[in-house]
């Protein structure tokens, strides 16, 4: 009898081929945009998925400041920043950092569905975030992708 062995291939940068994926936000629920955004930044939507390998796409999002929430989250959500200094905690509710900052709101939403670790940081700097419906990136060809 024959004995067959069968070797699991680890993602390297040889079998890495990195994309590039443009979303819109207009009218996108932010937690379920974030969710598929930070899927695609971890690698997850490929085959040969590597837990301990940045394997994943770059993503462009557009129209930041058009995405919404679900519930009475617009009013109700906060956002905390302390400083380390006493008396140093800021308190700012969402629908004043959509309207301030709408970028943020949705980098602090992927980057919260990373890895805590060097590798989550790696996959964190292929997320783009613009206000607008321009972005620089046009000659990476990125796709448009359906969330």
């Amino acid at each position: 009898m024959r004995h067959l062995s069968f070797k699991t291939k680890s993602a390297n940068e040889t079998i890495v081929k990195r994309d590039w994926f443009v979303v819109d936000a207009t009218n996108q629920t932010m937690g379920r945009m974030a969710s598929k955004i930070a899927h695609v930044l971890r690698g997850k939507n490929k085959a040969y998925y590597t837990p301990h390998f940045d394997c994943g796409d770059y993503v462009i999002v557009v129209n930041s400041g058009k995405v919404v929430f679900t519930g009475n989250k617009m009013e109700d959500k906060e956002y905390q920043t302390y400083s380390m200094y006493p008396g140093g905690q800021k308190i700012e509710m969402a629908k004043d950092l959509i309207a301030r900052r709408p970028n943020v709101a949705i980098e602090r939403a992927v980057k919260g569905m990373l890895p805590k670790n060097r590798l989550g940081r790696a996959m964190y700097k292929k997320l783009f975030v613009y206000e607008g419906a321009e972005h620089p990136h046009k000659a990476q060809n990125p796709k448009p992708m359906a969330i």
